[in-house]
């Protein structure tokens, strides 16, 4: 048993503990170079978040000398070294005003202010976050505290993520939007307060000298910060909480629409699933494929039975509903869709308004009117004078001049249809 303590012990290659103090003393400070390079590395981040480049913002993440007064804070939390906390606490505010001066200044005079994916990831913050920020925490102190320091602190950096959230935070200033500004702002002081929090616990695991002897403060402090703990933490449990309603809403519609649609050999062009609307919403639109209003009705009515309550379902299908923007948008996010079949889509779309499908026609006006011949009829587009183009439909024939009133009145109840009209080629 002693073994595996011994083999666990995090005493084991521990580095002298003045020694320590006076490394996490020394890179507490943000003055000068400290300083010079923090702002370099906000303005690389921001530049990251608008190109929505990755690569970019993970070395900003490096380059930023952030952790430090962190760290400082939650050691001399261990240690109740209260001056060194002032001193901590002094130097973080310093360089979050720093840093969200610079990152707001980069996003108002930038003249690209599009919300781009890594901007979003940085404004909802959850319990994970609180837990990335706390094991990286528990390993960036574990490797401060060793004589061989090893590699983990670039890892630390680029895991808890303090740069992207203060630039997020600063591009809600610059474009007024203070949702953003709170989420982003949020998210940093969980990494803050959670890396400060990991750092006190190993500190005082460790065992490092207090510099108070009084045990109902030491308690004091305690209490304090278990409160601070749940304060930070009930927030982010909700959102994560939210977070995973919003995931299994998104793979429950997915499913309804793969077995309802997907399997009946429908080509889905368009899907857009809104959680976050009162009632959800699904929208969806086909390649070439129909549906009467009944149907859509009838595929509402079976959202609830298939764990999709309180949702409208909607199938875009007419003209005025596959504008630009949606095939813009399909053509964006479908990359198993190629251009042509976009342009099919939309021709076909276009076809339908002429079409005509009504095999009985031709034989219902014979009989009725068995004077007419070489009949034809369908849609076309009239141009007046004064108006824009407008459908109308046209029957021509031959032979005997009919009752073209009660022709017209029939035609407009058989196939409702406003405008119609009737051409006589035997008339001169």
């Amino acid at each position: 048993m002693n073994n595996i303590f011994n083999f666990i012990n995090l005493h084991n290659g521990e580095e002298k503990k003045d020694k320590v103090l006076e490394n996490v003393t020394s890179n507490i400070s943000f003055r000068g170079s400290n300083l010079w390079i923090l702002a370099c590395a906000i303005i690389i981040a921001s530049i990251g978040l608008n190109v929505n480049s990755t690569a970019v913002i993970i070395g900003a993440m490096l380059i930023s000398p952030l952790m430090g007064p962190i760290v400082g804070a939650g050691f001399a939390l261990g240690t109740y070294n209260f001056p060194l906390l002032k001193k901590s606490f002094k130097n973080l505010l310093i360089a979050t005003v720093v840093s969200l001066m610079v990152s707001a200044f980069y996003f108002y005079i930038s003249p690209f202010k599009d919300v781009q994916s890594e901007l979003l990831a940085r404004t909802a913050p959850n319990i994970y976050d609180v837990l990335i920020a706390f094991f990286g925490g528990l390993v960036g102190v574990i490797a401060i505290t060793r004589v061989e320091k090893g590699n983990p602190i670039p890892g630390v950096a680029i895991a808890t993520a303090l740069m992207p959230p203060l630039c997020t935070a600063g591009f809600g200033i610059a474009t007024f939007n203070f949702s953003f500004f709170l989420g982003a702002f949020y998210l940093y002081t969980i990494n803050c307060f959670f890396i400060c929090i990991a750092t006190f616990l190993v500190i005082k695991y460790l065992r490092y000298p207090s510099s108070i002897v009084d045990s109902k403060y030491e308690k004091r402090i305690k209490y304090g910060i278990s409160f601070l703990i749940l304060v930070m933490i009930v927030p982010s449990s909700y959102l994560a909480y939210n977070l995973f309603n919003e995931k299994k809403f998104t793979k429950t519609a997915d499913a309804f629409i793969q077995k309802e649609f997907d399997n009946n050999g429908y080509t889905l062009i368009y899907k857009k699933i809104n959680y976050n609307t009162t009632p959800k919403t699904i929208d969806v639109a086909f390649l070439n494929k129909k549906f009467t209003q009944a149907e859509i009705d009838s595929y509402n009515k079976m959202l609830a039975d298939n764990g999709l309550p309180d949702t409208k379902f909607t199938i875009r299908q007419n003209t005025s509903d596959l504008k630009s923007e949606i095939l813009s948008e399909i053509s964006k996010n479908n990359t198993n869709l190629s251009e042509k079949d976009i342009a099919i889509s939309k021709l076909r779309q276009e076809l339908d308004t002429y079409k005509l499908s009504d095999s009985t026609l031709v034989k219902e006006l014979q009989i009725l009117y068995p004077t007419m011949s070489d009949l034809s009829y369908g849609k076309v587009e009239r141009y007046p004078l004064t108006d824009s183009a407008k459908l109308q439909f046209v029957v021509i024939y031959s032979g005997e001049k009919v009752d073209q009133t009660q022709l017209k009145n029939w035609l407009q109840k058989r196939l409702n249809e406003k405008n119609v009209e009737i051409l006589n080629n035997s008339e001169k």
